[in-house]
């Protein structure tokens, strides 16, 4: 018998496992640049501009070689206005506030509907989910001054309510807080029943049916199993809707007003009104740090007990 060819690890020979390897690693190798490229260099571009020194729109390079010597010059003077102004610190907890109260309130929208959606008969499932992925096939922008039209002081429901003499006078509902929570609680809805619904229709009811069997009430079993079972569900749509409304700049706009304080109009106006890149940018990296504990918080939600992810 010939001796069989050398092999590496895994057993293929090694004139086949090179070749196989190159592929494997250019498959994963060329998507991962590419987000990097897309993603790190860009937040690496931001966070220089926020700690460089400037004149104007013009920035001084952080890394400087003379005689010599190579000196880092760092600025954080506009990490310190945002830590001593209450301006900031106020406008971040506001942006929180909002992003916190819609993505609880698009919670207890959704998971209703993404219940029973997942519970409907199989023929129905998609003619459903139609009707909620529906608003993406209209224009963002359009579907905010449609809100805005129907909020007005002679919009549709204050004339709808006149008409029915159940109000005396226009209620005031456009560019007040109820109003900017609307707006994000419908944009963003659906960003909350669609991870649900794909985490619904996947569970075994199975085990529903045996805590019901064992005697547990409707309502415990669904608190104490298929809530728990679709726990990576809840953590992916909040996070969907908690991080891009926290930085939301169109709806506070039309809906909210001047008086209305969100991280995105502050960025606008620091990029745009003040001309400071600087101080915007940091306000940005700042923005992206405040994100990351309650990305950690609800990534955590995905992992049960073991450690695995669900």
């Amino acid at each position: 018998m010939p001796p069989s060819p050398p092999a590496d690890a895994s057993g293929l020979p090694l004139h086949r496992a090179w070749p196989e390897r190159l592929a494997s690693g250019a498959l994963i190798g060329v998507p991962a640049l590419v987000l990097l490229a897309l993603g790190a260099a860009p937040l690496l571009q931001i966070l220089g501009i926020s700690v460089a020194e400037s004149d104007g729109i013009r920035f001084f390079d952080l890394l400087k070689f003379s005689d010599g010597v190579l000196a880092l010059r760092i600025n954080l003077a506009n990490y310190l206005s945002l830590l001593t102004d209450a301006f900031y610190v106020e406008t971040y907890l506001s942006s929180l506030r909002y992003a916190l109260i819609t993505m609880l309130l698009c919670l207890l929208i959704g998971y209703p509907f993404a219940y029973f959606i997942a519970r409907a008969e199989a023929r129905w499932r998609p003619a459903l989910m139609l009707l909620v992925s529906l608003p993406f096939w209209t224009s963002y922008l359009l579907r905010v001054y449609a809100c805005k039209a129907l909020l007005d002081d002679h919009g549709s429901i204050n004339l709808l309510l006149l008409d029915l003499h159940l109000i005396d006078q226009p209620l005031r509902m456009l560019h007040t807080s109820g109003a900017v929570v609307l707006g994000l609680v419908y944009t963003y809805l659906p960003f909350m029943v669609l991870p649900l619904y794909g985490t619904l229709v996947r569970l075994d009811w199975r085990l529903v049916d045996a805590a019901l069997d064992l005697g547990a009430t409707p309502l415990s079993a669904f608190f104490l199993v298929t809530v728990p079972l679709s726990r990576a569900g809840i953590a992916a749509g909040t996070l969907l809707v908690f991080i891009p409304s926290v930085g939301e700049y169109v709806i506070p706009e039309l809906l909210g007003g001047p008086g209305t304080l969100m991280i995105g109009r502050v960025l606008w106006d620091e990029f745009f009104s003040n001309n400071d890149w600087g101080l915007a940018c940091a306000v940005g990296v700042t923005m992206l740090t405040l994100l990351l504990l309650p990305i950690v918080l609800l990534d955590g939600l995905r992992r049960p007990a073991g450690g695995e992810r669900a």
